[in-house]
């Protein structure tokens, strides 16, 4: 009398090697998602990583200086705010105030 395991071995079935497959397939799609991380989502810092100070990511900081260079604000107002903006972030301005 011979087992199920012999008998499909034996007779053509599938046999250990059926197990093959699903793990290609894991490494395939493992893969695919080491190359996303790696190249698209990095650019943008990946879908779950959204910066505390907007969706964009743009520091008040850096809103300041567009503001600036689009000469929505003059350079007085530039440098009082940056001062603020300073205080409350802890950053150096970039450059110094001459």
């Amino acid at each position: 009398m011979q087992t199920l395991a012999t008998a499909l071995a034996s007779d053509g079935g599938p046999g250990p090697w059926i197990l093959l497959f699903p793990l290609l397939w894991a490494a395939a799609a493992l893969g695919v998602v080491a190359v996303l991380r790696r190249t698209v989502w990095r650019g943008r810092g990946g879908p779950w990583r959204r910066g505390a100070t907007g969706v964009d990511g743009a520091s008040p900081i850096t809103v300041l200086g567009h503001r600036f260079a689009a000469g929505e604000i003059d350079e007085d107002e530039y440098w009082r705010r940056l001062s603020v903006l300073t205080e409350v972030f802890g950053r150096a301005p970039a450059g110094g105030r001459s």
